[in-house]
């Protein structure tokens, strides 16, 4: 079973710029969850979506690199079931011609 979260949006410090570490910014999350799905065990999306958002907010990571480094063992650690997790961190502020963001593939 794959479950898809699209365009997750909040703001959070993060970042290395003096600016970055005093406001708060808009930062979008794409993440793709693969696991085995029976009737008994399923991942509850909206827990996901929580864990997200306080993982990102709580950290006030400097790197988005470290920042989906992070999110991807915590998600791992709190579902288990997780096979396989495809993660996307856009900062679509902090440039004024284009968004930004880094992408990972975990594979457990």
């Amino acid at each position: 079973m794959t479950i898809l979260i699209e365009n997750l949006t909040f703001d959070s410090i993060i970042g290395i710029l003096e600016s970055e570490r005093i406001t708060p910014q808009k930062v979008i999350i794409d993440c793709i969850i693969n696991y085995p799905y029976t009737q008994n065990t399923f991942i509850n999306y909206a827990e996901v979506t929580a864990h997200i958002q306080n993982s990102i907010q709580k950290n006030e990571f400097f790197l988005i690199e470290e920042a989906l480094q992070s999110l991807g063992a915590t998600l791992k650690k709190e579902f288990s079931s997780i096979s396989t997790l495809s993660l996307t961190l856009r900062k679509p502020d902090i440039l004024d011609n284009c968004t930004v963001g880094v992408q990972e593939n975990f594979i457990f």
